[in-house]
Order: C-alpha cells, then structure tokens, then sequence
C-alpha cells in the first residue's frame, strides 16, 4: 500500500478497501479457512462448543507489554478457556478512524497474528469500517470466538461448595498499573508492564491434571475483588482470603499508594481466580509453577458456610475487611 494513513475510501468497500484488507489483514492473519474469501468461515466444528464475543477501546493503543491487537485475541482466548474450552476460531471486526496511521496498523495486526500463533488459535474472518476523523478513537477491536468443550470439564459457579481454596495464577493488578502509570506519565521501572496473556494452554493441563474444578474467571475489569464477589453471590458461599497472601508487585503497591487504588480492584489480562477443591490443589499448583504463565501461583484463601455473598479480607494484623463489589469503573478504557 502506498498510503499512509486511513482514508474514507478504506471503507467505502472499493479499491482501497480490497487493498486494506489483501495488503494488511490477510497476510498477517493467512490460514486455510480466512483464505476462503468467503463472507463467513466455514468451520470443521463438531461436538458442543463455547462461544463468546468482546470489545477493546483501551486507551492508549499501545503500552509496555502489548497493545490493543494482543488484547482482542488474549482477551477472547482467556474468555473460551475459562469456560473450559479450547479456543479454535476467532473473528475480527475493526472501526477504523479516519487519519489513523497504516504503520500503526500494521504493527497491530501483525501483534494479533503473533498472539493468535501463540494460542494456537486461527483468526478467520472479520470486518473493516471507517469512520470520519474525530468519530472515534483511532481503532477499536470487535472479536468473536468459538472453541470445543472439553469433555467431562462441568465449569460454573453452581459447582462452588464451602471449604474450597482459591488459587489465583499470579501478581495482581500489573494491567492496570502499567495503563495508568502511561497515561499519568509516571516513571516506573521497565519490570511493570502489562500480564497480557493467552492462558488457554496453562488452563488445558491444569483441567488434564484436575477435571474436576468448580470454577475459572479471568481477573480483568473490577479485579480480583469483581470475581471473588461474582462468585460469593451465585453460588451462596462465604469468601475469606488473606491480605498477606495476595500476589501484588512491590512497584504496583507503590503505584497504589500513589493513586488511591487497591490492588485486588485493578484489572489483570493474563491472570485466573481458580476455585478448586482442596484434594486438588496441590495437583494443582504443581502443574502452574511448572508453566511461564503460572509460575507465580498461589492460595489467596478458602470459602465457607458462615456469610453467604460476602468476601472478606483477612488483614496483616488479624481484623476482617469487607471487601464490596466495585460500585463503577475504577479505571476506564484499560481493555
């Protein structure tokens, strides 16, 4: 392509937009279904799948660790996985705005192809629009993805029973920390980046190592603080975990004491809140540690039968906190 930014003829579904699409999005996302150029994906799909859809308008477009296009496929890979699906296919949509560079494209694109490699996922069919200059915000990513159950895997809040632990798969709030610390224009060392991840290999072994988890949530808007009290509430259990145990970077801690943030409240993009019974959980955590993405896994805390709905925080000095769903959006526009 000869341009260098978006124009509205790159949506007027023409000669531009056929260059937009066969110059950029087709070699970076090539596979045998895609090349099909057909308007939808035929799929070799067979036995009970899992199906979700998600939208990125994070701000800003790109941040140490990754950028929008690697939050679209890890975000909708980690969605299928927790479901205890394997994550096969997904689709693309982009709004594209008017003046948007075409090298910025490019490096998105091809961040989604990598991520979609690592996954092991296919990106099949997708969609471009272009709007006016000032009628959005540079891009925004729509996804939709389609995965295979995982046979004998029964993953659902009714499964969580009191006495199970709560295993989260690594350091909280990083995602977050590392938007905010960008757009506040704060110095922090280069260790603090954004956890944005494709889990759905690490959730793979963990479900061949112990089928029988209750539930997995991915920790992404409203933290692990949004999980832990989705879960009190659909399954009638009490929560309790332990300040002392929660996984949180020395330089994400500061970050929160700067801003006025609790850890457990900011969003993640490569971390789980696993509840599991406590046969499995060693079987567990050996499985986790042995993988990049779970190295840093731990036991936060147990639930119970004493306050159905309610999570509490255990304090480094023994007092019991409780700790509420979030009321709004602590943080907006991180994914």
């Amino acid at each position: 392509m000869e341009d260098k930014f978006i124009t509205m003829a790159h949506g007027a579904g023409g000669v531009k937009s056929r260059e937009l699409v066969e110059e950029i999005m087709v070699p970076a996302f090539d596979n045998e279904y895609l090349r099909q150029m057909h308007d939808g994906a035929k799929l070799p799909v067979k036995n009970n799948i899992a199906f979700t859809t998600d939208s990125y308008v994070v701000k800003p477009l790109f941040f140490n660790g990754g950028n929008i296009g690697k939050l679209a496929v890890c975000g909708t890979v980690n969605d299928l996985a927790m479901t205890g699906a394997v994550p096969k296919y997904i689709s693309v949509g982009m709004i594209l705005e008017e003046g948007f560079p075409i090298k910025d494209l490019r490096t998105i694109v091809d961040t989604m192809s990598q991520a979609a490699a690592e996954a092991g996922i296919y990106i099949v069919t997708g969609d471009t629009k272009v709007v006016n200059k000032n009628s959005g915000d540079g891009i925004f990513i729509n996804t939709a993805g389609v995965g295979n159950l995982i046979d004998g895997c029964d993953i659902a809040p009714r499964n969580v029973k009191p006495e199970m632990d709560i295993i989260v798969s690594g350091y909280l709030g990083d995602h977050a920390a590392a938007i905010m610390a960008l757009r506040h224009n704060l110095q922090l060392p280069d260790t603090l980046k954004s956890d944005c991840a494709p889990l759905n290999k690490l959730v793979y072994k963990i479900l061949q190592a112990a089928p029988k988890i209750a539930v997995m949530r991915d920790a992404t808007r409203g933290g692990a603080a949004a999980v832990l009290n989705e879960i009190a509430a659909q399954a009638g259990v009490g929560i309790i975990i332990d300040e002392d145990k929660l996984p949180v970077r020395k330089e994400v801690r500061g970050f929160c004491d700067i801003l006025g943030f609790d850890p457990i409240y900011l969003a993640n993009e490569g971390k789980m809140v696993i509840f599991a019974d406590k046969t499995y959980s060693s079987r567990i955590l050996a499985v986790m540690h042995k993988d990049v993405y779970g190295k840093n896994a731990c036991i936060i805390g147990s639930t119970n039968s004493i306050a159905p709905g309610e999570v509490g925080l255990r304090t480094a000095i023994g007092g019991i906190r409780i700790i509420d769903m979030p009321a709004g959006e602590q943080i907006p526009r991180i994914c």
